[in-house]
């Protein structure tokens, strides 16, 4: 991928080192990315190289092309994108997030380090040079024919981890169980809907905001351990390469090693919780003068802020999330 810099007037000059954060599937909002490829030539000209890749690897597998729909006169909506064949909604976010890392590159430099959370990874690794647009592509859309099969959902919670444990308790949602950790105020619980309506409804009763995403799945779960293995085979067709630079993983809860296997572990995050504070915390170890959300939102980039809040913690920006971003 091209990662040369290129600064243009404006850029902070004190930005040399950044954490690009490639966050999960339950902050995406199409009106983001469509606003700043419209309002920046650069954003433009990137995303149309990554969708072009994209849709070289998919179309074929039952997909339109992705690129013109989300670039052209008329994009769609959320709605639309979520009603849309399986996988559409996934790799939307893959290019998008794809898209943000390379105009970051071309601006502020290679990154020292990514950090992935959940479906996030697979953008991280791709954007570290592990699999290349087209494979990273391959494994979104893999992806998401396994998730189609994990029935359930995924709600999120106000409260700290051990608060909400308390609650799923009180819930009596046996099946329940917390799958991602975003910070000390926000969790996410997955498990199926009808332990998540009880647990609404405790949480209700105990002035705890909860809000179900708006996702047709669940995940981060035990019970999908025979989806994992689908997903891990899937993975084993790709093509690997060593990591330009670091790579976090919320789910592995650490850097990624030169001997791990990825596709076991990217097949973990259907399977095992994603806990964002702890590789947050060992990816700033890097120094970063910033911190990058490298998706089309900024919940990453806001338990970011919450996970760092010591007076040594480096400024976090959400590009797409901020109109007068200095692309």
């Amino acid at each position: 991928m091209h990662t040369s810099p290129a600064r243009r007037p404006g850029r902070p000059s004190d930005w040399r080192r950044s954490v690009h954060l490639f966050p999960g599937q339950g902050d995406f909002s199409v009106s983001s990315l469509v606003s700043a490829a419209r309002a920046d030539g650069g954003v433009l000209a990137a995303a149309r190289q990554v969708f072009q890749e994209i849709d070289d690897s998919v179309v074929g597998h039952g997909l339109p092309p992705l690129g013109p729909w989300l670039l052209g006169a008329n994009p769609p909506s959320g709605r639309e994108l979520a009603h849309a064949a399986t996988g559409t909604p996934q790799l939307a976010l893959f290019g998008a997030s794809v898209t943000v890392h390379q105009v970051l590159c071309d601006s502020y430099g290679t990154p020292s380090a990514v950090v992935g959370v959940s479906f996030g990874e697979i953008a991280a690794l791709t954007a570290a040079g592990v699999l290349t647009v087209h494979d990273g592509a391959r494994a979104a859309h893999d992806l998401s024919l396994v998730l189609a099969t994990c029935p359930g959902g995924l709600t999120l919670l106000s409260c700290p981890e051990p608060s909400a444990l308390r609650l799923l308790e009180r819930a009596g949602a046996a099946d329940a169980t917390v799958a991602v950790v975003n910070d000390d105020r926000s969790v996410v619980v997955a498990g199926p809907v009808p332990d998540l309506v009880r647990v609404e409804k405790t949480a209700a009763d105990s002035d705890v905001a909860a809000t179900r995403l708006r996702l047709p799945f669940s995940s981060h779960h035990p019970s999908f351990a025979s989806q994992a293995e689908v997903f891990a085979t899937s993975l084993r067709a790709r093509t690997w390469s060593q990591a330009r630079f670091p790579v976090y993983s919320a789910v592995a809860g650490r850097r990624y090693r030169p001997d791990d296997d990825l596709a076991r572990r990217l097949a973990d995050c259907l399977v095992r919780p994603a806990v964002v504070p702890a590789v947050l915390r060992q990816a700033v170890r890097h120094r970063p003068d910033v911190l990058f959300e490298a998706g089309t939102g900024d919940a990453l980039a806001s338990s970011a802020r919450k996970v760092l809040s010591a007076k040594t913690a480096p400024p976090v920006h959400a590009p797409l999330a901020e109109p007068d971003f200095p692309w």
